[in-house]
């Protein structure tokens, strides 16, 4: 919708504008989707149009709630759009609704207004549950999500400005549609402050299973997925699963495994790609402005582009999926995935990215989403008021100490090396403000705890071996990233670095393997490398293929 896409630039953008005009994007937004004024409504009742059964917006809520009237309005508004809604206002206890269908509930609870961005989630909802969402998975997923055992119980908590939290209750709501035996709740955390206090959330979006904490920041749908595997259990049964077979299978759907796809599509290979989400990281990016011909762009944005350019040819793009394992057969590749899958090609190109690195000390993994955080964006506002810590100071590290600088009242960058990397405009702006230092030559050794929140830091001074504790409320590691590589170690030659050894055709040691973009060797770590890496790895396949040099 267009207020959103005008609020997600100016989210993206945020670093540029006065944080005043940030607060009136912010309090436009709220407002705007609560009225629903006419052009918004006009825009959701084309989405509207061709419902087929009948909703009914079932909600609760205490008669002397002070959001009960705008509470009543929204919803009103939202059944207004469309006479195959309509809703129901009961007095209750909490200010929250359930999506009924046909009169049967649908799984899907929402407590609280879903204004912001989890407007886009309500919407959402609505049409996956008449079938004609966007986002509905293959069969191999419907599957996996059906074959999940027990009932499940989730509830996520997310704050309404958070870019993220919309995947995780897209995913969740989608999810309970599949399954009868979910239950979802979408809970904003700002309107029950207590609730989120007393369960000690830190970072949103936070996702909880019958009462336990299951998942705390951004995901997707095959992330969650597994992850209610392994907490849940799974029926599903792979001793029947037929192999597919292609020419080329791209193991990757960011930037460099498009490019892949695109150009072994346009020689006429069968081709496929195997992905957790379309984009990979460059959904995390939040503005792109060095992407040649394109001034501006986010990287949502792109990743939407990146899908779209994809369907315009014949592959077959299987997400949601993590490779597990790779071997050979008779001078055929196997890939076998998280769903249970099986695939067969001539060629593989390897192009999962890298992610975000971690700090490996102690406590860090105990406290994330307590006070180890990696999105300044969506986890700043937490922080308000307190002392934080960013790791790093890259380009990445200082321009999260600059968001945070604006919210939080001192910031404290804390760089491995002597010197931060940072671009020296990114430098000149975080000297210029007050209450953000910067320290350079020091090791972070520890995550300090209260066995509920982070309460301090750790580190050593690398000239003088002098240890110190900082004591401050969150830690923001921003430390670069590494290859995502694991799976293939044992398969291909990697560096001490565990990025992949390709040479100057993106060829591995190992014959009719391919790899591109930042899982591999190549310097600088950027989206137009990659891309071109991608399309350089496709090119040197199809000519090992039409010359036969990609057999073992």
């Amino acid at each position: 919708m267009i207020w959103l896409e005008k609020y997600k630039y100016c989210l993206s953008k945020e670093r540029r504008f006065h944080s005043q005009l940030i607060k009136f994007y912010l309090r436009s937004l709220f407002f705007i989707t609560i009225m629903l004024d006419n052009d918004i409504k006009q825009q959701v009742q084309g989405i509207f149009a061709g419902l087929q059964a009948k909703y009914t917006l079932d909600a609760s809520v205490p008669v002397l709630h002070e959001n009960r009237k705008d509470f009543e309005d929204f919803l009103t508004d939202i059944a207004s759009t469309s006479d195959n809604i309509d809703c129901k206002i009961n007095d209750g206890t909490q200010l929250a609704f359930l999506l009924l269908k046909n009169g049967k509930e649908t799984g899907i609870k929402f407590r609280g207004i879903p204004s912001g961005h989890e407007f886009s989630s309500l919407i959402l909802a609505i049409l996956n549950s008449d079938g004609q969402g966007k986002n509905i998975p293959d069969e191999a997923l419907i599957n996996s999500v059906k074959a999940l055992k027990g009932k499940i119980n989730l509830t996520t908590y997310v704050s309404l400005a958070c870019t993220n939290c919309p995947d995780i209750v897209q995913a969740l709501n989608l999810m309970a549609l599949l399954n009868n035996n979910i239950k979802h709740e979408m809970v904003d955390g700002a309107l029950y402050q207590d609730e989120a206090a007393a369960l000690n959330i830190q970072a949103v979006p936070s996702v909880f299973a019958d009462g336990q904490l299951l998942h705390a920041g951004k995901s997707d749908f095959g992330t969650l997925l597994e992850k209610l595997k392994s907490y849940y259990g799974s029926e599903i049964k792979t001793d029947k699963t037929e192999t597919k077979s292609y020419d080329v299978i791209v193991t990757g759907g960011g930037p460099s495994g498009t490019a892949a796809a695109i150009y072994s599509a346009r020689k006429g290979l069968k081709v496929a790609i195997i992905t957790e989400r379309t984009g990979g990281q460059v959904n995390d990016t939040v503005g792109i402005e060095n992407l040649i011909s394109v001034p501006y762009t986010t990287g949502k944005q792109l990743a939407t582009q990146l899908k779209s350019h994809i369907q315009n040819y014949e592959i077959d793009l299987l997400e949601h999926r993590r490779v597990e394992k790779i071997a050979d057969e008779n001078n055929k590749k196997i890939i076998f995935t998280s769903t249970g899958e099986r695939f067969t090609a001539e060629s593989i190109i390897i192009a999962t990215g890298a992610n975000w690195r971690k700090l490996n000390v102690a406590g860090e993994s105990e406290y994330i989403g307590r006070g180890v955080a990696f999105c300044p964006h969506c986890d700043g506002p937490f922080y308000k008021g307190k002392h934080v810590a960013v790791i790093g100071g890259g380009n990445s590290g200082i321009e999260a100490a600059i968001d945070l600088s604006g919210i939080c009242s001192k910031v404290t960058v804390l760089e491995y090396a002597d010197n931060i990397k940072a671009d020296i405009v990114l430098q000149e702006n975080a000297k210029s403000r007050k209450n953000l230092e910067i320290i350079t030559g020091v090791q972070t050794t520890e995550v300090m705890g209260n066995g509920e929140k982070v309460t301090g830091i750790a580190i050593k001074y690398r000239n003088t071996d002098k240890e110190e504790i900082i004591n401050l409320d969150g830690i923001f590691v921003q430390i670069g990233l590494a290859a995502n590589s694991g799976i293939f170690k044992d398969y291909v030659k990697t560096n001490k670095a565990g990025e992949i050894e390709i040479d100057e055709h993106c060829r591995t040691n190992r014959r009719g393997i391919y790899a591109a973009g930042d899982v591999t060797n190549i310097p600088y770590k950027q989206i137009i490398i990659s891309m071109g890496e991608g399309a350089k790895a496709a090119l040197s396949a199809f000519e090992d293929h039409i010359r036969n040099f990609s057999a073992n």
